[in-house]
């Protein structure tokens, strides 16, 4: 996705780009606009093992790392929008229409669930598993094999507590 930052933050590092060296604050955020996606919000983080582009993670907001999305996880969830390894820093997107990775059989208009396969949604209910403020805007296979659309809004996990 080329999604083009808002003038106000000149400077920033490109949405897609990973760096080895925060190139602003941890938890920093901004806006950026794609022609096809339009406008989405994104929070700048420091990475963990194995994110690819387009993994779900969960995220602290006290130290602003984060972990890939699992069962039962606990907390804010965004989209990874590069390959950003532990010890790396860049983009997550938080709201908009983002491209996040699917598992197979991920259908349109869906609800999103965290899966045994660390990274990924899938559509099947899993108690407890629902990530809240994120729902499915294509099948699995759009853009590309293994990811779909969403439309999220500031998505979270809180493993069906009542709180």
């Amino acid at each position: 996705m080329p999604y083009r930052v808002r003038d106000e933050y000149i400077g920033a590092p490109v949405i897609t780009d990973t760096d080895t060296v925060a190139k602003v604050p941890l938890g920093t955020r901004l806006h950026a606009y794609d022609p096809v996606y339009g406008d989405g919000e994104f929070i700048y983080l420091l990475g963990a093992a194995s994110t690819v582009v387009g993994s779900w993670v969960t995220f602290q907001s006290d130290n602003n790392g984060t972990a890939l999305l699992a069962a039962n996880a606990i907390g804010p969830v965004a989209v990874a929008m590069s390959a950003n390894v532990a010890n790396q820093y860049g983009w997550y997107q938080i709201y908009g229409k983002a491209v996040g990775l699917a598992l197979a059989g991920y259908v349109d208009n869906a609800l999103v669930y965290a899966t045994a396969t660390a990274g990924s949604v899938d559509d099947a209910v899993v108690a407890g598993d629902r990530v809240k403020g994120a729902l499915g805007a294509s099948a699995v296979g759009t853009p590309a094999a293994g990811q779909a659309e969403f439309e999220i809004q500031y998505p979270l996990m809180d493993d069906g507590s009542a709180a």
